[in-house]
């Protein structure tokens, strides 16, 4: 892992991590730290998960549980035997002495691990999120040094993590900032809204350029050529039955559901009666 290259992506399910280990974090603590779990490529670094690590610090000291880190990295490769250790952690704005003694512990779990600052304490009114490198500076055979070089961060999802990603985009707009779990049937209207729209915007942007107002592109043209493609030639009655069929299906299964919790209820009181 020698090079990282410009990038760092990093997953939504790795900040909530991080956040939820700080809001439980012990009393009288100002920071928690934690492993960064993930994979290597040639142009960047994946982030994907996280565990937080029990550690102690004082203005003087600190002390980190190193035998729960490799605990738990064990039992995440037994899980995830991809994942591998990438760097580290800590909630706070600045990177401070106690940061250079816990990176070298991490530098000799992983060959140059990134260090992933979270600001929770919104510091600037947002939560700062930085990823940095480490180089060593000083003149050698002398004193050395440790210089944190920053890193481009990239945030990235998987299609499983966009529905949670999209549930707190809705509690903003919330006013006691919370948002409940749309139903099946809720969440294929909105998902036929949303193509909807795309589609209204593709096909202004076409009669756009057929008129002059707006210049080709040829690489757009080249992107809607593939969709084009990828659209499977059946007729519209087919699509029409084939739809209306899945539809029905997730009806039934919807109601099969709702009539087999009203039974474990129904048998619930009756147990106890």
């Amino acid at each position: 892992m020698a090079v990282h290259g410009p990038f760092v992506k990093i997953h939504p399910v790795v900040l909530a991590s991080i956040v939820d280990s700080y809001e439980r974090r012990n009393e009288g603590a100002s920071r928690v730290i934690g492993t960064l779990l993930g994979t290597i490529d040639k142009h960047s670094v994946e982030v994907t998960n996280c565990f937080s690590v029990p550690h102690n610090e004082s203005e003087d000291e600190v002390a980190v549980d190193m035998e729960f880190a490799k605990n738990m990295y064990e039992l995440h490769k037994k899980v995830s035997p991809s994942e591998v250790i990438i760097g580290w952690y800590a909630t706070g704005y600045d990177i401070t002495e106690h940061s250079v003694l816990i990176h070298e512990y991490y530098s000799r779990e992983a060959q140059n691990p990134i260090h992933l600052t979270v600001d929770t304490a919104l510091q600037s009114n947002k939560m700062n999120i930085r990823a940095y490198v480490s180089a060593q500076m000083g003149v050698p055979g002398k004193t050395v040094g440790v210089m944190f070089t920053p890193l481009t961060i990239k945030y990235v999802y998987y299609d499983t993590e966009r529905i949670g990603v999209d549930l707190l985009q809705r509690t903003r707009a919330s006013p006691n900032r919370t948002n409940g779990l749309t139903s099946d049937l809720a969440q294929v209207g909105s998902a036929a809204g949303r193509i909807q729209e795309m589609l209204t915007t593709m096909l202004s942007y076409i009669e756009d350029v057929l008129s002059g107002k707006v210049t080709a592109d040829n690489s757009v043209g080249r992107y809607l050529m593939d969709l084009v493609n990828k659209v499977p030639k059946i007729p519209a009655e087919d699509f029409e039955s084939m739809l209306n069929s899945n539809i029905n299906d997730l009806l039934m299964v919807t109601y099969l559901s709702n009539l087999t919790q009203a039974q474990i209820a129904l048998n619930e009181k009756l147990v106890i009666l």
